[in-house]
């Protein structure tokens, strides 16, 4: 009787040792400060993409996060991310339809931005110009609406 029950305590020390040397997996909390916000109001919208997805507009993001858009800086928290490089794309939602309107010249009718306050020419930056690394922990960048 005592052997098997030492048997099944060494078992059973054993687990919760090996559970306690275990890593935690690491995440990453991405503060975005959002600076030269519009008065028009609205909802701010963030979202995190992978240089594989960058360019697919039709590929979902690994975080987004929405907020109200407040003057003249508007901050969206995005939390546990895996560590990584990512690029990030922001725009002001006048009319909180969800989606980035433009005008009938097919120009943007809404302000937008990218991580690295990357520029677009005729389309979105590329992502080598947008992307950086998101690091394990709290991690903030600030960009600015064009």
């Amino acid at each position: 009787m005592k052997r098997r029950f030492g048997a099944a305590f060494g078992a059973t020390l054993s687990f919760f040792l090996t559970q306690a040397q275990a890593p935690a997996p690491q995440t990453a909390t991405l503060t975005v400060k959002v600076e030269n916000v519009s008065p028009k109001g609205g909802d701010m919208r963030v979202a995190l993409y992978t240089q594989a997805t960058w360019d697919d507009d039709k590929s979902t993001p690994v975080a987004t996060g929405v907020v109200p858009a407040v003057t003249p800086e508007t901050t969206i928290v995005l939390q546990s991310i895996a560590p990584g490089t990512y690029g990030l794309k922001a725009f002001q939602d006048f009319n909180r339809n969800g989606e980035f309107d433009f005008d009938f010249l097919h120009l943007p009718a809404e302000k937008y931005a990218f991580s690295n306050d990357a520029r677009p020419l005729f389309n979105d930056p590329a992502f080598d110009r947008a992307k950086f690394t998101l690091h394990a922990g709290d991690n903030t960048i600030t960009i600015h609406m064009q």
